[in-house]
């Protein structure tokens, strides 16, 4: 049989990647688990698992970083076949929440980015029309999403020749959430010339031309939507829906019904009467909504109604959109598997205050992310946990634990100093110092974003070319902030649990844990091995722990570095191998799907603007010195009369 996913290796699998790929190969479908220690290939050694089998992929990362960093390598690993990325489309998301105590109520709020809004129709269009689909995804994804058997269900073909009123052209791709718009081409949009239809599907880079001749289809092409040259002429056309959330005619009959009988059968059950008018005024309102528009604020709390399911069944969501059997990799496992756990928890404890207290309908319920349980029940049947610590889940379930310890580049882990709290900021303040003379970097780790922000101002005043990092921070500026550390605008860079999982910084030679003796989720052996690893990817690199003892967790992470250690050291020795630092184009740090998302952010077009006002002001500036210099040259040639008319110009760009 042929091979569905074609790999193209840049190089051959070696050190511990060729006995990971055959263990791991083999062992599917069932549960794994990759333990692979930073630097070691684990990506690679995935890519390879992905061609060795013939299925859909879903390749889950515990954030937005993670995932972007995965879909640019796994794009280059199969450049032939269709990577995804699949993420939460909110550049600002405010759920609606109620707090009882203060009486608040708090509507929802959100900002939602453009660009990954495209990428995750396209990931489930993909899903729906090939097999050969790998999908990038974070833990957003087990959300509630639309049915995906309407959204197949209400695509439809085109084809040259066929018989199709302009009008009924234009109904069926309105009914299927397109908008018309002539000025803004944005994805989800079509624009109407004459007897030609273009449409920009969400889910492709170039737009679908339609010709019409009276009624009949006459020509279906793709063209370019920036120089409107035509790439390919088509017999045919599959066009699927521009959002997730559609649904039949009948259904969203059967939906009101459905909502106004709840309300007739909850309404009598409220006690407080003021809860009971809020609830009744709220839902008539919005049945008036849906019956109106098609719409209204807070559709997704109906959901159950419009799908039709029981109170406590699983909403649909992106598993759905895979077949049964698929292989599900879940990178950086002992974050994303507690983050799965406490989803449904966090979403119930919300809903329930707006429902006790009249904003919602019990219903508003199952919308919800799925359960562990139902995650676990249905799609753990052939799935990898890749970690470099990976948690007593995955060790516990899995029925093979593969080990990568030995990284091709012969990289050594650091070696690990523990250091007295004693003048321990002279002591970092001499290691940075000497580590910038190597022209290395330095990252150095705190518990609390009070103290990233102290420890950076007092190392600034130290002349120490220094910035902090924390939550508060939007990613687009951490993005900034990682290159500029890159490229040697920054020398240390102070962070909270930022520096952990995915860092890829070849430049850093220096890691320094502040507290590393408070015991805490911030120090215990996993944070502090992961830590570790941050400074494995540079020959020069070493770790400082900061404490006046040593810890469980403590000694457990420099026993295990000590193992990793001597397993990598005796292997270069028996084949003559020399560690060479990782070497990686500062430009990439930034990827070209996290460029094109950022500039579609709030973040980015705030930017955007900001640069434009300061390039005006900077023409205004230049355009002030230029008439001073000629009002100047007139006042000396005695031509006064073009002076003083170069001096009323030079008034008004001053004004």
């Amino acid at each position: 049989m042929e091979k569905l996913f074609k790999l193209h290796r840049p190089f051959l699998p070696s050190g511990d990647q060729p006995q990971a790929i055959k263990k791991l190969s083999e062992s599917r479908p069932g549960k794994s688990t990759l333990l692979g220690v930073t630097g070691s290939g684990k990506t690679f050694t995935m890519a390879n698992v992905i061609a060795n089998q013939n299925k859909p992929v879903l390749v889950l990362s515990p954030n937005k970083t993670l995932a972007a960093q995965l879909y640019e390598e796994f794009s280059l690993f199969f450049p032939e076949n269709k990577v995804c990325y699949f993420v939460s489309y909110y550049d600002y998301y405010q759920p609606e929440s109620y707090l009882p105590a203060q009486d608040i109520y708090i509507p929802k709020e959100t900002k939602v980015n453009s660009e990954i809004e495209r990428l995750r129709v396209e990931a489930t269009a993909s899903l729906i029309n090939r097999k050969d689909t790998i999908v990038i995804a974070s833990v957003s994804c087990i959300y509630s999403l639309g049915n995906p058997s309407d959204y197949k269900n209400l695509a439809f073909s085109l084809k040259v020749g066929q018989i199709i009123g302009r009008k009924k052209l234009i109904q069926k791709l309105i009914f299927i959430q397109y908008k018309r718009n002539e000025v803004d081409r944005a994805p989800g949009t079509f624009q109407v010339l004459g007897n030609t239809i273009e449409v920009n599907l969400p889910y492709r880079k170039d737009k679908l031309r339609i010709e019409l001749f009276g009624n009949e289809v006459e020509g279906l092409q793709w063209v370019s939507k920036q120089n409107n040259t035509v790439l390919k002429t088509l017999d045919d056309a599959l066009i699927f829906p521009a959002k997730h959330f559609v649904t039949t005619e009948r259904k969203k009959k059967a939906a009101l019904a459905s909502i106004k009988a709840e309300l007739q059968q909850y309404a009598p059950t409220v006690k407080n009467p003021l809860y009971k008018e809020r609830i009744q005024q709220r839902v008539a309102h919005d049945l008036e909504m849906l019956n109106e528009v098609g719409y209204c604020s807070g559709i997704e709390n109906y959901s159950s109604h419009f799908d039709d399911r029981a109170s406590g069944q699983a909403p649909y969501c992106l598993f759905d959109f895979f077949e049964d059997d698929f292989l599900f990799i879940v990178d950086e496992s002992h974050i994303a598997i507690p983050q799965l756990h406490g989803m449904y928890a966090g979403d119930r404890a919300r809903k329930k205050s707006l429902i006790e207290f009249g904003f919602r309908l019990p219903s508003a319920f199952d919308n919800r992310p799925l359960k562990f349980e139902e995650i676990e029940k249905k799609h753990f049947k052939n799935i990898v946990f890749v970690s470099a610590t990976p948690g007593d889940y995955e060790l516990r379930t899995s029925s093979e634990v593969v080990e990568q310890i030995i990284r091709p580049t012969g990289l050594i882990d650091p070696p690990i100093e523990v250091v007295s709290r004693v003048g321990q900021i002279d002591h970092l303040i001499k290691n940075i110092k000497e580590t910038t003379e190597k022209g290395f970097r330095t990252l150095v780790t705190v518990l609390t974003k009070k103290l990233a922000e102290d420890l950076a101002r007092y190392l600034q005043e130290q002349h120490i070319k220094v910035c902090y990092l924390h939550s508060d921070l939007k990613t687009p500026k951490r993005t900034e902030l990682l290159q500029k550390l890159r490229m040697g605008v920054f020398d240390c860079l102070v962070g909270v649990n930022l520096l952990r999982e995915g860092l890829d910084l070849p430049e850093v030679a220096l890691m320094a844990i502040m507290d590393a003796d408070i015991e805490s989720f911030l120090r215990d052996k996993r944070s502090l091995i992961q830590l570790i690893g941050r400074a494995a990817r540079n020959t020069e690199s070493k770790v400082l722990m900061y404490g006046d003892k040593i810890t469980k967790s403590m000694r457990k992470a420099i026993d295990e570095t000590d193992r990793r250690r001597t397993i990598q050291q005796e292997y270069n020795k028996k084949h003559g191998i020399s560690p060479k630092s990782v070497k990686r184009d500062v430009t990439k740090s930034i990827t070209k799907l996290q460029g094109a998302i950022a500039d579609a952010s709030v973040y980015g077009k705030k930017r955007k603007k900001q640069q434009e006002a300061a390039q005006s002001a900077q023409d205004l500036q230049s355009q002030r010195i230029e008439l001073e210099s000629a009002m100047q040259k007139a006042a000396k040639e005695f031509d006064f009369e073009k002076a003083i008319k170069l001096r009323e110009q030079w008034k008004k760009l001053q004004r």
